[in-house]
């Protein structure tokens, strides 16, 4: 079982809004999508010990699994936390998510963080990016012309309005750009700690891996910086709208400002594959 404390608890309790049963505002299929991706079963009947809600399951994992996997999912849920704050144009609460981050370290056995302010979604839309020349990107060359296609829709969806449009576009990019990058450089991405495993311990081939998981390796092998890995992480989050029903359940109405920020985070990161950005 975890270490965590009550009081530890508490702060995760009211960062994540587990008051009302909920976890943030993970449906039960990406609920279940993020436990996956740390080899467990979150909807199976072993934690179930309290009842069959998000946060009910949420709190029987705290009390059965051990300090390291338990911190690897809350690390994850606070990025997960920290970019939809951002992209929705909402405050953090800096002192809780200061002192979470603290508590994920220490479940971690690595010191904990130096403090420094956190980066507001505004800082991020005011760095300077720019879109490299697609050629230098780890990427066959007959896709070229269409991750090209691909940015002058994008920016022509923006301009008309078409917000979700413009958020689905720059998602598909980025998951063929760190596709494109995994293939070029196989052994460092299979190498990685974050890389997926199958029930043989094996990586997975990758084009079963999820576009979460090639963000996180590729932050992992230095291609992408943490902020970028952050945003990142919201903008696949959005990307998963293109489900009706998971953007019916989450209530998510993207606007010109959750799709500047998602366009800011694809230039971020192909600045970045590209060896542009140091």
């Amino acid at each position: 079982m975890s270490s965590l404390t009550d009081i530890e608890k508490r702060y995760f309790e009211k960062l994540l809004g587990m008051q009302s049963g909920y976890v943030l505002d993970y449906s039960d299929a990406t609920f279940g999508e993020l436990f996956n991706r740390h080899g467990v079963n979150i909807h199976g009947q072993k934690y179930q010990t309290y009842g069959t809600s998000k946060a009910k399951k949420m709190r029987s994992f705290w009390e059965q699994e051990p300090d390291v996997l338990v911190a690897k999912v809350l690390g994850e849920m606070l990025d997960a936390y920290e970019a939809d704050c951002s992209l929705n144009n909402r405050d953090a609460e800096a002192s809780v998510l200061e002192k979470s981050r603290g508590m994920v370290a220490r479940l971690s056995g690595v010191p904990a963080p130096s403090i420094k302010p956190t980066q507001t979604v505004d800082d991020f839309l005011h760095s300077e990016f720019s879109i490299p020349n697609i050629r230098k990107l780890p990427i066959e060359a007959l896709a070229v012309p269409i991750i090209e296609s691909r940015l002058d829709e994008a920016r022509t969806a923006m301009g008309a309005g078409a917000y979700l449009s413009t958020i689905f576009l720059c998602g598909s990019v980025l998951e063929a750009v760190l596709l494109g990058a995994a293939q070029k450089e196989p052994v460092r991405f299979n190498r990685a700690s974050a890389s997926p495993k199958a029930a043989d311990g094996s990586v997975k081939r990758f084009h079963e891996w999820s576009l979460a998981q090639f963000i996180d390796v590729a932050c992992e092998a230095g291609l992408l910086k943490p902020d970028v890995k952050k945003f990142s992480h919201g903008l696949r989050d959005f990307r998963n709208y293109i489900h009706p029903y998971e953007q019916m359940l989450s209530g998510f109405t993207p606007d010109q400002h959750t799709a500047k920020v998602c366009f800011q985070v694809l230039k971020a990161a192909l600045a970045s594959v590209a060896g542009e950005r140091k």
